[in-house]
Parts: C-alpha cells; sequence; structure tokens
C-alpha cells in the first residue's frame, strides 16, 4: 500500500521517462534535444555530446535567426529529417536551446546519430 503523507496525499513517485542524456521525450511525445550552440564558427559540426546538452558549431551568425535557422537546418541533415519536423522550443536568443523533434524517428536513434556526427 502506498504511503501518504500528512495531507493524505500519496507520496509515491511516477516513475520518469528514461533520459538518455540530452535527448529525452516530452509529456506530448515529442524528442527534445538540449543544444548547446556555438554560432560564428568556421564550419557547421557536432562537436560533443555530453550528459548535459549535444554542442553545436555553426557556421552563421548569431544575428537575425540566422544561426538559429542554420542549426535546425543542419541537425535536419544529421538526423537525416526534414526541416520542417525539428523546431526550436526554447532559447532563441541564448546559446542553450531546446529543439523538438517529430518525425518518425526514437530518442535512442536521435542519440546514435548525433554521437556518430560528433565521431566524425
Amino acid at each position: 500500500m502506498p504511503k501518504k503523507d500528512k495531507k493524505g496525499k500519496n507520496t509515491q513517485k511516477q516513475p520518469e521517462p528514461a533520459s538518455l542524456g540530452p535527448v529525452t521525450r516530452d509529456k506530448s511525445g515529442l524528442i527534445c534535444i538540449a543544444i548547446h550552440a556555438n554560432p560564428g564558427s568556421k564550419q557547421n559540426a557536432i562537436t560533443d555530446v555530453s550528459v548535459q546538452a549535444v554542442g553545436v558549431a555553426i557556421a552563421a551568425p548569431p544575428t537575425d535567426g540566422e544561426a538559429n535557422a542554420e542549426l535546425v537546418w543542419y541537425l535536419s541533415k544529421v538526423l537525416e529529417l526534414k526541416k520542417s519536423e525539428i523546431t526550436l522550443d526554447k532559447g532563441s536568443r541564448s546559446r542553450m536551446k531546446l529543439l523538438k523533434v517529430s518525425g518518425s524517428i526514437t530518442p535512442e536513434e536521435v542519440l546514435e546519430r548525433l554521437k556518430r556526427a560528433a565521431a566524425e
């Protein structure tokens, strides 16, 4: 029988979805990718895949949303998805960004493709 707190509510925690580091699935079923962007680089590249975020070097300047558009385009190529299946959810004016993927791909496949691109 679940334990109850002083107010009579259950204190048993709900199991959280399995986290694959920077790649998670939100409540609506979309895949979320935590990104640490580095705009103004010489070329587009996945620099590292850590537990907190995916490091991405972007070859566009951080003005007028150019780097954000380039980031979405580059990740669509890396993940082999359409550009329309990747959206910038949070962080349009920050280096820390949250992208959402709506394509027919699993979080495990996303993480594997990001790691493969980082190894190149």
